[in-house]
Protein backbone atom coordinates (compact mmCIF):
# COMPACT_ATOMS: atom_id res chain seq x y z
CA UNK A 1 0.00 0.00 0.00
CA UNK A 2 2.89 2.48 0.76
CA UNK A 3 4.88 1.48 -2.33
CA UNK A 4 1.15 2.27 -4.15
CA UNK A 5 1.20 5.68 -2.34
CA UNK A 6 4.59 6.80 -3.52
CA UNK A 7 4.11 5.44 -6.89
CA UNK A 8 0.89 7.76 -7.42
CA UNK A 9 2.82 10.86 -5.56
CA UNK A 10 5.53 10.38 -7.87
CA UNK A 11 3.24 10.12 -11.08
CA UNK A 12 1.41 13.30 -10.14
CA UNK A 13 5.07 14.59 -9.65
CA UNK A 14 6.22 14.17 -12.82
CA UNK A 15 2.92 15.31 -14.32
CA UNK A 16 3.50 19.03 -12.55
CA UNK A 17 7.19 18.78 -13.92
CA UNK A 18 6.12 18.15 -17.09
CA UNK A 19 3.30 21.11 -17.41
CA UNK A 20 6.08 23.56 -15.46
CA UNK A 21 8.79 22.79 -18.71
CA UNK A 22 5.85 22.60 -21.36
CA UNK A 23 4.49 26.11 -19.81
CA UNK A 24 7.86 27.65 -19.68
CA UNK A 25 8.55 26.23 -23.00
CA UNK A 26 5.62 28.05 -23.91
CA UNK A 27 7.05 31.12 -22.44
CA UNK A 28 9.85 30.99 -24.05
CA UNK A 29 7.71 30.79 -27.71
CA UNK A 30 5.95 33.97 -26.73
CA UNK A 31 9.88 35.52 -27.29
CA UNK A 32 9.42 34.81 -30.97
CA UNK A 33 5.80 35.67 -31.49
CA UNK A 34 5.10 38.22 -34.63
CA UNK A 35 5.88 41.65 -34.41
CA UNK A 36 3.58 43.89 -35.66
CA UNK A 37 4.06 47.40 -37.87
CA UNK A 38 1.04 49.57 -38.60
CA UNK A 39 2.01 52.32 -40.98
CA UNK A 40 -0.71 55.21 -41.22
CA UNK A 41 -1.09 57.54 -44.15
CA UNK A 42 -2.79 60.91 -42.88
CA UNK A 43 -5.39 61.96 -46.02
CA UNK A 44 -4.98 59.72 -48.27
CA UNK A 45 -7.55 57.79 -50.49
CA UNK A 46 -7.49 55.31 -53.35
CA UNK A 47 -4.86 56.94 -55.28
CA UNK A 48 -2.03 54.31 -55.49
CA UNK A 49 -0.74 52.76 -58.27
CA UNK A 50 -1.99 48.96 -56.94
CA UNK A 51 -5.38 50.89 -57.61
CA UNK A 52 -4.95 51.78 -61.13
CA UNK A 53 -3.84 55.54 -60.17
CA UNK A 54 -2.38 57.29 -62.87
CA UNK A 55 -0.99 60.59 -61.70
CA UNK A 56 0.69 58.80 -58.32
CA UNK A 57 3.26 56.80 -57.95
CA UNK A 58 3.51 54.00 -54.73
CA UNK A 59 6.24 51.54 -55.93
CA UNK A 60 6.50 50.31 -52.46
CA UNK A 61 2.95 50.22 -51.44
CA UNK A 62 2.30 48.72 -54.72
CA UNK A 63 5.24 45.53 -53.55
CA UNK A 64 3.54 45.10 -50.38
CA UNK A 65 0.79 44.71 -52.25
CA UNK A 66 2.11 42.18 -54.80
CA UNK A 67 3.79 40.18 -52.13
CA UNK A 68 1.42 40.08 -49.62
CA UNK A 69 -2.64 40.86 -49.81
CA UNK A 70 -4.36 43.64 -51.18
CA UNK A 71 -7.82 44.58 -49.82
CA UNK A 72 -10.89 46.15 -52.52
CA UNK A 73 -13.11 47.13 -49.42
CA UNK A 74 -11.49 48.19 -46.92
CA UNK A 75 -13.41 50.96 -44.76
CA UNK A 76 -12.56 53.28 -41.90
CA UNK A 77 -15.85 54.06 -39.57
CA UNK A 78 -15.57 57.32 -39.04
CA UNK A 79 -13.50 59.56 -41.57
CA UNK A 80 -11.92 62.22 -39.56
CA UNK A 81 -8.21 61.87 -37.65
CA UNK A 82 -9.14 61.40 -34.52
CA UNK A 83 -12.14 59.18 -34.38
CA UNK A 84 -11.03 57.03 -37.16
CA UNK A 85 -7.61 56.31 -35.11
CA UNK A 86 -9.59 55.42 -32.08
CA UNK A 87 -11.19 52.73 -34.27
CA UNK A 88 -8.26 50.96 -35.12
CA UNK A 89 -6.64 51.44 -31.63
CA UNK A 90 -9.82 49.65 -29.99
CA UNK A 91 -11.72 47.73 -32.37
CA UNK A 92 -14.55 49.57 -31.42
CA UNK A 93 -17.18 51.87 -33.74
CA UNK A 94 -16.58 55.68 -32.97
CA UNK A 95 -20.49 55.41 -31.19
CA UNK A 96 -18.86 52.99 -29.28
CA UNK A 97 -16.43 55.28 -27.78
CA UNK A 98 -18.34 57.64 -25.85
CA UNK A 99 -16.87 61.34 -26.26
CA UNK A 100 -14.02 59.55 -28.85
CA UNK A 101 -17.05 59.60 -31.55
CA UNK A 102 -15.81 62.87 -31.68
CA UNK A 103 -13.04 64.55 -33.37
CA UNK A 104 -10.11 66.24 -31.22
CA UNK A 105 -11.66 65.45 -27.47
CA UNK A 106 -9.92 64.29 -24.50
CA UNK A 107 -9.81 60.27 -25.26
CA UNK A 108 -11.54 58.31 -22.38
CA UNK A 109 -9.18 56.41 -19.72
CA UNK A 110 -11.68 53.80 -19.90
CA UNK A 111 -10.53 52.23 -23.27
CA UNK A 112 -7.71 50.67 -23.94
CA UNK A 113 -5.60 50.44 -26.83
CA UNK A 114 -4.09 47.45 -28.11
CA UNK A 115 -0.79 48.52 -27.79
CA UNK A 116 -1.37 49.28 -24.45
CA UNK A 117 -2.09 45.47 -24.34
CA UNK A 118 0.35 44.40 -26.39
CA UNK A 119 3.18 46.34 -24.00
CA UNK A 120 1.64 44.19 -20.85
CA UNK A 121 1.88 41.30 -22.49
CA UNK A 122 5.36 41.23 -23.23
CA UNK A 123 5.25 43.30 -26.55
CA UNK A 124 7.85 46.26 -26.74
CA UNK A 125 5.63 49.21 -28.22
CA UNK A 126 6.78 52.71 -29.93
CA UNK A 127 5.42 54.62 -32.49
CA UNK A 128 6.59 58.00 -34.69
CA UNK A 129 4.87 60.49 -35.99
CA UNK A 130 1.35 60.92 -35.65
CA UNK A 131 -0.57 58.45 -33.50
CA UNK A 132 -3.48 59.39 -31.74
CA UNK A 133 -4.48 62.73 -32.86
CA UNK A 134 -5.76 65.74 -32.51
CA UNK A 135 -6.72 65.09 -29.06
CA UNK A 136 -5.98 64.56 -25.69
CA UNK A 137 -5.13 60.96 -24.03
CA UNK A 138 -4.84 61.64 -20.40
CA UNK A 139 -5.01 59.25 -16.96
CA UNK A 140 -7.63 59.07 -14.70
CA UNK A 141 -5.08 61.35 -12.54
CA UNK A 142 -4.59 63.55 -15.19
CA UNK A 143 -1.05 62.12 -16.17
CA UNK A 144 -0.13 62.03 -19.28
CA UNK A 145 -1.26 58.40 -21.35
CA UNK A 146 1.11 56.41 -24.00
CA UNK A 147 -1.55 55.01 -26.25
CA UNK A 148 0.37 54.19 -29.11
CA UNK A 149 3.55 53.40 -27.34
CA UNK A 150 6.99 55.84 -26.66
CA UNK A 151 7.27 58.31 -29.52
CA UNK A 152 10.76 57.99 -31.56
CA UNK A 153 10.82 61.26 -33.59
CA UNK A 154 14.71 62.68 -32.84
CA UNK A 155 15.94 61.88 -36.40
CA UNK A 156 14.90 64.76 -38.45
CA UNK A 157 15.72 65.47 -42.03
CA UNK A 158 15.63 68.28 -44.55
CA UNK A 159 12.20 67.77 -46.21
CA UNK A 160 11.29 68.87 -50.10
CA UNK A 161 8.80 71.50 -49.60
CA UNK A 162 7.75 73.58 -46.16
CA UNK A 163 4.36 71.21 -46.00
CA UNK A 164 6.22 67.81 -45.47
CA UNK A 165 7.16 67.19 -42.05
CA UNK A 166 11.09 66.47 -40.94
CA UNK A 167 10.34 63.43 -39.36
CA UNK A 168 12.63 61.29 -40.39
CA UNK A 169 10.24 57.98 -40.31
CA UNK A 170 12.49 55.04 -41.71
CA UNK A 171 15.02 56.55 -39.91
CA UNK A 172 13.07 57.01 -36.44
CA UNK A 173 11.85 53.55 -37.06
CA UNK A 174 15.00 52.01 -36.98
CA UNK A 175 16.25 54.30 -33.61
CA UNK A 176 13.29 52.04 -32.03
CA UNK A 177 14.71 48.63 -33.51
CA UNK A 178 18.10 49.49 -31.93
CA UNK A 179 16.66 50.39 -28.58
CA UNK A 180 14.53 47.32 -28.43
CA UNK A 181 15.47 44.23 -26.60
CA UNK A 182 16.55 41.64 -30.02
CA UNK A 183 14.20 38.81 -27.73
CA UNK A 184 11.11 40.14 -27.46
CA UNK A 185 8.49 40.87 -30.30
CA UNK A 186 7.51 44.36 -30.65
CA UNK A 187 4.71 46.52 -32.15
CA UNK A 188 5.35 50.28 -33.80
CA UNK A 189 2.80 52.34 -35.80
CA UNK A 190 4.44 55.04 -38.16
CA UNK A 191 1.93 58.00 -38.34
CA UNK A 192 2.93 59.77 -41.58
CA UNK A 193 1.19 64.01 -41.47
CA UNK A 194 1.42 63.28 -45.27
CA UNK A 195 -0.62 63.85 -47.40
CA UNK A 196 -2.10 66.14 -45.07
CA UNK A 197 -2.65 69.66 -45.44
CA UNK A 198 -0.94 72.38 -46.32
CA UNK A 199 0.63 72.02 -49.78
CA UNK A 200 3.45 74.29 -51.62
CA UNK A 201 0.84 74.82 -54.38
CA UNK A 202 3.02 73.99 -57.63
CA UNK A 203 5.28 71.30 -56.24
CA UNK A 204 3.39 68.67 -57.96
CA UNK A 205 4.38 69.85 -61.19
CA UNK A 206 7.34 71.80 -60.39
CA UNK A 207 9.04 68.88 -57.89
CA UNK A 208 7.28 65.72 -58.91
CA UNK A 209 7.54 66.56 -62.88
CA UNK A 210 3.52 65.89 -63.12
CA UNK A 211 1.18 67.05 -65.83
CA UNK A 212 -2.64 67.77 -65.24
CA UNK A 213 -3.15 65.65 -68.15
CA UNK A 214 -2.30 62.58 -65.98
CA UNK A 215 -5.55 62.83 -63.71
CA UNK A 216 -7.70 60.28 -65.52
CA UNK A 217 -11.35 59.82 -63.84
CA UNK A 218 -11.69 63.81 -62.41
CA UNK A 219 -14.20 63.97 -59.84
CA UNK A 220 -17.42 65.33 -60.92
CA UNK A 221 -18.28 66.87 -58.11
CA UNK A 222 -15.49 69.94 -58.15
CA UNK A 223 -14.44 72.29 -61.10
CA UNK A 224 -11.84 70.52 -63.81
CA UNK A 225 -9.78 73.36 -64.07
CA UNK A 226 -5.57 73.82 -63.45
CA UNK A 227 -5.74 75.29 -60.06
CA UNK A 228 -8.11 72.12 -58.90
CA UNK A 229 -6.16 69.64 -61.25
CA UNK A 230 -2.51 70.93 -59.81
CA UNK A 231 -4.14 70.99 -56.33
CA UNK A 232 -4.76 67.26 -56.26
CA UNK A 233 -0.64 67.05 -58.76
CA UNK A 234 0.36 68.40 -55.25
CA UNK A 235 -1.68 66.06 -52.92
CA UNK A 236 -0.21 63.52 -54.88
CA UNK A 237 3.65 64.57 -54.22
CA UNK A 238 3.28 64.25 -50.74
CA UNK A 239 1.72 60.67 -50.96
CA UNK A 240 5.34 59.84 -53.05
CA UNK A 241 7.01 61.10 -50.36
CA UNK A 242 5.92 58.91 -47.94
CA UNK A 243 5.80 55.93 -50.07
CA UNK A 244 9.90 56.57 -50.06
CA UNK A 245 9.72 56.18 -46.75
CA UNK A 246 7.86 52.84 -46.61
CA UNK A 247 10.28 51.57 -49.36
CA UNK A 248 13.35 52.81 -46.63
CA UNK A 249 11.26 50.53 -43.55
CA UNK A 250 10.77 47.69 -45.52
CA UNK A 251 14.55 47.57 -46.97
CA UNK A 252 15.41 47.93 -42.73
CA UNK A 253 13.15 44.91 -41.78
CA UNK A 254 14.91 43.06 -45.19
CA UNK A 255 18.28 43.95 -44.02
CA UNK A 256 17.32 43.06 -40.17
CA UNK A 257 16.60 39.71 -41.46
CA UNK A 258 12.75 40.55 -39.80
CA UNK A 259 10.36 40.88 -42.80
CA UNK A 260 9.57 37.05 -42.24
CA UNK A 261 7.76 37.40 -38.92
CA UNK A 262 6.74 40.49 -39.25
CA UNK A 263 2.77 41.73 -40.22
CA UNK A 264 3.19 45.15 -41.93
CA UNK A 265 0.02 46.78 -42.91
CA UNK A 266 -0.23 50.00 -44.37
CA UNK A 267 -3.23 51.95 -44.95
CA UNK A 268 -4.89 55.54 -44.34
CA UNK A 269 -7.10 56.87 -41.98
CA UNK A 270 -9.08 58.23 -44.37
CA UNK A 271 -9.62 59.91 -47.76
CA UNK A 272 -8.11 62.91 -48.95
CA UNK A 273 -8.38 66.18 -47.89
CA UNK A 274 -10.73 68.11 -49.95
CA UNK A 275 -13.69 68.96 -49.92
CA UNK A 276 -16.70 66.52 -50.06
CA UNK A 277 -14.04 64.12 -49.08
CA UNK A 278 -11.95 64.10 -45.56
CA UNK A 279 -15.15 64.65 -42.79
CA UNK A 280 -17.74 63.42 -44.67
CA UNK A 281 -19.07 59.90 -45.27
CA UNK A 282 -19.47 59.33 -48.87
CA UNK A 283 -17.42 56.70 -50.66
CA UNK A 284 -13.97 58.52 -51.20
CA UNK A 285 -14.00 59.50 -47.61
CA UNK A 286 -14.08 56.23 -45.87
CA UNK A 287 -12.73 53.91 -48.81
CA UNK A 288 -9.04 53.47 -47.84
CA UNK A 289 -6.44 51.98 -48.99
CA UNK A 290 -5.14 49.07 -47.43
CA UNK A 291 -2.16 46.27 -48.35
CA UNK A 292 -0.67 43.49 -45.70
CA UNK A 293 2.52 41.40 -45.87
CA UNK A 294 3.36 38.77 -43.53
CA UNK A 295 5.78 36.30 -45.29
CA UNK A 296 6.03 33.27 -43.13
CA UNK A 297 2.08 33.77 -42.85
CA UNK A 298 1.17 34.22 -46.20
CA UNK A 299 0.46 31.41 -48.67
CA UNK A 300 0.71 33.34 -51.75
CA UNK A 301 1.43 36.54 -52.59
CA UNK A 302 -0.64 39.19 -54.49
CA UNK A 303 -3.98 38.25 -53.69
CA UNK A 304 -7.05 40.80 -53.60
CA UNK A 305 -9.44 40.41 -51.32
CA UNK A 306 -13.02 41.53 -52.04
CA UNK A 307 -14.16 41.18 -48.45
CA UNK A 308 -15.82 44.34 -46.82
CA UNK A 309 -12.75 44.96 -43.89
CA UNK A 310 -13.10 47.78 -41.66
CA UNK A 311 -10.47 49.34 -39.16
CA UNK A 312 -12.48 47.56 -36.16
CA UNK A 313 -11.08 44.31 -37.27
CA UNK A 314 -7.22 45.64 -36.49
CA UNK A 315 -6.85 45.36 -32.95
CA UNK A 316 -8.49 41.51 -32.73
CA UNK A 317 -6.52 40.36 -35.56
CA UNK A 318 -3.12 41.98 -33.81
CA UNK A 319 -4.06 40.40 -30.27
CA UNK A 320 -5.14 36.78 -31.77
CA UNK A 321 -1.45 36.60 -33.85
CA UNK A 322 -0.04 37.48 -30.16
CA UNK A 323 -1.70 35.21 -28.68
CA UNK A 324 -3.71 37.14 -26.40
CA UNK A 325 -7.37 36.12 -25.42
CA UNK A 326 -9.27 39.35 -25.46
CA UNK A 327 -11.92 38.48 -23.27
CA UNK A 328 -9.32 38.99 -20.60
CA UNK A 329 -7.21 41.63 -22.08
CA UNK A 330 -9.03 44.49 -20.25
CA UNK A 331 -9.83 46.01 -23.37
CA UNK A 332 -13.87 46.81 -23.93
CA UNK A 333 -15.70 44.08 -26.28
CA UNK A 334 -14.39 44.21 -30.10
CA UNK A 335 -17.22 44.91 -32.91
CA UNK A 336 -14.79 44.13 -35.20
CA UNK A 337 -13.36 40.54 -36.23
CA UNK A 338 -9.94 39.10 -36.24
CA UNK A 339 -8.50 39.02 -39.91
CA UNK A 340 -6.21 35.86 -39.58
CA UNK A 341 -8.37 33.57 -41.67
CA UNK A 342 -7.97 36.09 -44.59
CA UNK A 343 -4.59 36.01 -44.22
CA UNK A 344 -3.86 32.43 -43.62
CA UNK A 345 -5.98 31.61 -47.11
CA UNK A 346 -4.67 31.21 -50.68
CA UNK A 347 -7.73 32.88 -51.91
CA UNK A 348 -8.47 36.01 -53.69
CA UNK A 349 -12.15 37.36 -53.49
CA UNK A 350 -14.83 37.19 -51.38
CA UNK A 351 -12.76 34.49 -48.85
CA UNK A 352 -15.64 34.60 -45.60
CA UNK A 353 -18.88 35.63 -47.30
CA UNK A 354 -20.18 36.87 -44.16
CA UNK A 355 -18.67 39.48 -44.08
CA UNK A 356 -20.59 41.19 -46.46
CA UNK A 357 -20.65 44.62 -45.40
CA UNK A 358 -19.59 47.77 -42.93
CA UNK A 359 -20.48 50.60 -40.63
CA UNK A 360 -20.10 53.87 -41.05
CA UNK A 361 -20.83 57.64 -39.48
CA UNK A 362 -20.24 60.76 -37.46
CA UNK A 363 -20.53 62.68 -34.97
CA UNK A 364 -18.85 66.48 -34.27
CA UNK A 365 -15.81 66.75 -36.08
CA UNK A 366 -14.36 70.40 -36.13
CA UNK A 367 -15.90 73.05 -34.60
CA UNK A 368 -17.66 76.18 -35.95
CA UNK A 369 -21.23 75.16 -35.61
CA UNK A 370 -23.11 76.84 -32.72
CA UNK A 371 -23.22 74.94 -29.41
CA UNK A 372 -20.16 72.94 -30.77
CA UNK A 373 -22.63 70.89 -32.10
CA UNK A 374 -21.88 68.04 -35.01
CA UNK A 375 -23.43 66.66 -38.06
CA UNK A 376 -24.41 63.04 -36.71
CA UNK A 377 -24.89 60.52 -40.05
CA UNK A 378 -24.96 57.16 -40.01
CA UNK A 379 -24.22 54.50 -42.98
CA UNK A 380 -23.79 51.19 -44.07
CA UNK A 381 -22.77 49.64 -47.47
CA UNK A 382 -23.38 46.64 -48.30
CA UNK A 383 -23.58 44.63 -51.57
CA UNK A 384 -22.18 47.72 -53.46
CA UNK A 385 -24.63 49.98 -52.43
CA UNK A 386 -24.35 53.29 -49.72
CA UNK A 387 -27.25 54.13 -47.59
CA UNK A 388 -26.89 57.19 -45.49
CA UNK A 389 -28.74 58.51 -42.85
CA UNK A 390 -28.55 62.12 -42.12
CA UNK A 391 -30.25 63.08 -38.93
CA UNK A 392 -30.13 66.71 -38.70
CA UNK A 393 -30.67 68.12 -41.89
CA UNK A 394 -31.43 71.61 -40.51
CA UNK A 395 -27.46 71.78 -39.91
CA UNK A 396 -24.55 72.56 -42.06
CA UNK A 397 -22.89 69.55 -43.43
CA UNK A 398 -19.21 70.81 -43.18
CA UNK A 399 -19.71 73.67 -40.88
CA UNK A 400 -21.81 77.11 -40.81
CA UNK A 401 -20.72 79.00 -43.92
CA UNK A 402 -20.27 82.60 -41.80
CA UNK A 403 -17.53 80.00 -39.96
CA UNK A 404 -16.01 79.11 -42.77
CA UNK A 405 -17.25 75.73 -43.11
CA UNK A 406 -14.31 74.15 -40.58
CA UNK A 407 -15.26 70.70 -41.77
CA UNK A 408 -13.17 70.81 -44.58
CA UNK A 409 -9.50 72.21 -44.81
CA UNK A 410 -8.83 75.31 -46.67
CA UNK A 411 -7.64 74.67 -50.40
CA UNK A 412 -7.13 76.17 -53.32
CA UNK A 413 -10.09 73.52 -54.96
CA UNK A 414 -12.37 75.17 -51.91
CA UNK A 415 -11.63 78.44 -52.58
CA UNK A 416 -12.46 78.24 -56.30
CA UNK A 417 -15.84 76.72 -55.35
CA UNK A 418 -17.01 78.87 -52.49
CA UNK A 419 -15.73 82.03 -55.45
CA UNK A 420 -17.88 80.50 -58.20
CA UNK A 421 -21.03 80.57 -55.33
CA UNK A 422 -19.70 84.22 -54.69
CA UNK A 423 -19.50 85.54 -58.21
CA UNK A 424 -22.46 83.84 -59.62
CA UNK A 425 -20.84 81.57 -62.18
CA UNK A 426 -22.06 78.15 -60.97
CA UNK A 427 -23.43 77.53 -57.34
CA UNK A 428 -23.84 73.72 -58.61
CA UNK A 429 -20.38 72.28 -57.04
CA UNK A 430 -21.47 75.28 -54.25
CA UNK A 431 -24.49 72.59 -53.59
CA UNK A 432 -22.40 69.74 -53.82
CA UNK A 433 -20.14 70.28 -51.03
CA UNK A 434 -21.99 72.53 -48.99
CA UNK A 435 -24.79 72.72 -49.50
CA UNK A 436 -27.72 71.18 -47.05
CA UNK A 437 -28.55 68.00 -47.75
CA UNK A 438 -32.26 65.68 -47.37
CA UNK A 439 -32.84 62.35 -44.81
CA UNK A 440 -32.03 59.35 -47.03
CA UNK A 441 -29.32 59.36 -49.44
CA UNK A 442 -28.82 55.87 -51.32
CA UNK A 443 -26.00 55.32 -53.93
CA UNK A 444 -24.58 52.49 -56.23
CA UNK A 445 -21.07 52.35 -55.47
CA UNK A 446 -20.73 49.88 -58.27
CA UNK A 447 -21.95 52.55 -60.93
CA UNK A 448 -21.83 55.66 -59.15
CA UNK A 449 -18.62 55.84 -57.45
CA UNK A 450 -18.46 59.16 -56.68
CA UNK A 451 -22.23 59.37 -54.79
CA UNK A 452 -23.48 61.67 -57.69
CA UNK A 453 -26.92 60.28 -58.11
CA UNK A 454 -29.27 59.93 -54.91
CA UNK A 455 -31.67 57.27 -55.99
CA UNK A 456 -33.60 57.28 -52.75
CA UNK A 457 -34.81 60.03 -54.31
CA UNK A 458 -36.22 57.24 -56.78
CA UNK A 459 -39.46 55.50 -56.12
CA UNK A 460 -38.42 52.35 -57.65
CA UNK A 461 -35.23 52.49 -54.79
CA UNK A 462 -37.82 53.08 -51.72
CA UNK A 463 -38.09 49.36 -50.58
CA UNK A 464 -34.23 49.28 -50.68
CA UNK A 465 -33.79 51.85 -49.00
CA UNK A 466 -36.42 51.07 -46.08
CA UNK A 467 -34.37 47.95 -45.71
CA UNK A 468 -31.38 49.24 -45.68
CA UNK A 469 -32.12 52.15 -43.21
CA UNK A 470 -33.79 49.12 -41.22
CA UNK A 471 -31.21 46.39 -41.26
CA UNK A 472 -28.32 49.29 -40.41
CA UNK A 473 -30.25 50.90 -37.24
CA UNK A 474 -30.77 47.44 -35.61
CA UNK A 475 -26.92 46.51 -35.91
CA UNK A 476 -26.54 50.16 -34.58
CA UNK A 477 -29.19 49.05 -31.85
CA UNK A 478 -26.83 45.98 -30.96
CA UNK A 479 -23.95 48.22 -30.44
CA UNK A 480 -25.16 50.20 -28.34
CA UNK A 481 -25.44 53.66 -30.38
CA UNK A 482 -27.24 56.66 -28.00
CA UNK A 483 -27.76 57.93 -31.51
CA UNK A 484 -30.42 54.89 -32.17
CA UNK A 485 -32.13 55.51 -28.50
CA UNK A 486 -33.00 59.31 -28.59
CA UNK A 487 -30.06 59.91 -26.79
CA UNK A 488 -27.32 61.19 -29.42
CA UNK A 489 -26.93 64.39 -28.12
CA UNK A 490 -25.03 63.17 -25.57
CA UNK A 491 -22.03 62.84 -28.09
CA UNK A 492 -21.86 66.10 -28.46
CA UNK A 493 -21.84 66.95 -24.78
CA UNK A 494 -18.70 66.13 -24.67
CA UNK A 495 -15.99 68.58 -24.45
CA UNK A 496 -13.72 69.60 -27.01
CA UNK A 497 -9.88 69.33 -26.23
CA UNK A 498 -9.30 73.33 -28.13
CA UNK A 499 -10.99 75.60 -29.79
CA UNK A 500 -14.56 75.49 -27.67
CA UNK A 501 -17.74 77.79 -28.76
CA UNK A 502 -15.71 78.85 -31.49
CA UNK A 503 -19.20 80.10 -33.14
CA UNK A 504 -19.97 82.17 -30.70
CA UNK A 505 -16.58 83.51 -30.20
CA UNK A 506 -16.58 84.46 -33.95
CA UNK A 507 -19.68 85.84 -33.66
CA UNK A 508 -19.03 88.07 -31.00
CA UNK A 509 -16.17 89.68 -32.32
CA UNK A 510 -12.95 88.20 -31.01
CA UNK A 511 -10.46 86.23 -33.25
CA UNK A 512 -10.29 82.61 -32.28
CA UNK A 513 -7.72 80.49 -34.45
CA UNK A 514 -9.11 77.83 -36.71
CA UNK A 515 -5.38 77.45 -38.92
CA UNK A 516 -6.39 74.73 -41.23
CA UNK A 517 -8.79 77.30 -43.33
CA UNK A 518 -8.47 80.13 -45.04
CA UNK A 519 -9.48 83.16 -43.79
CA UNK A 520 -11.20 83.76 -47.26
CA UNK A 521 -13.26 80.55 -46.39
CA UNK A 522 -15.56 82.90 -44.12
CA UNK A 523 -18.62 84.05 -45.79
CA UNK A 524 -20.08 87.66 -44.54
CA UNK A 525 -23.59 86.97 -46.10
CA UNK A 526 -26.22 84.23 -44.28
CA UNK A 527 -26.60 81.57 -46.31
CA UNK A 528 -29.58 79.27 -47.48
CA UNK A 529 -29.34 75.73 -47.81
CA UNK A 530 -28.90 76.25 -52.06
CA UNK A 531 -26.45 78.65 -51.22
CA UNK A 532 -28.55 81.97 -52.46
CA UNK A 533 -27.51 84.95 -50.54
CA UNK A 534 -29.16 86.26 -47.26
CA UNK A 535 -28.95 89.29 -44.98
CA UNK A 536 -25.23 90.38 -44.14
CA UNK A 537 -23.60 88.80 -41.10
CA UNK A 538 -23.81 91.05 -38.37
CA UNK A 539 -20.58 90.44 -36.70
CA UNK A 540 -19.90 92.49 -33.64
CA UNK A 541 -16.56 94.82 -32.98
CA UNK A 542 -14.41 94.76 -30.08
CA UNK A 543 -14.84 97.42 -27.74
Amino acid sequence: MVNYKLSIMKMRYIFFLVCAIWQGIGYAQEDIRPNILVIMFDDAGLDMGAYGSTYVNTPAFDAIAKEGILFSRAYTPNAKCAPSRSSVMTGRNSWQLDAAANHYIYFPPKFKTYQEVLLKNGYTTGHTGKGYAPGKTLNEDGSQREVMGLAYNDKKLQPATSGISDNDYSANFNDFLEKAPKDKPWSFWVGSTEPHRGYEYGTGSRLGGKTIDMIENFPPYWPDNEITRNDLLDYAYEIEDTDRHIGNIMQILRERNLLGNTLVVVTSDHGMPFPRVKGDQYENANHVPMAMLWKEKMQQGGRVVDNYVSFIDLAPTFLEMAGIDWKVSGMHPASGRSLMNIIESSKSGQIEIDRNYVLVGKERHDTGRPDDIGFPIRGMYKDSMLYLRNYETDRWPSGNPETGYLNSDGSPTKTVILNMRRNGEDARYWRLNFGKRVADELYNIGTDPFCMVNLAQDAQYLSMTNTLRQEMEAKLLEQGDLRMVGYGHLYERAPLAGGRDFYTRYMAGENPQAPWVNNTDFETFYLDGDGNTLEKVPLKQKD
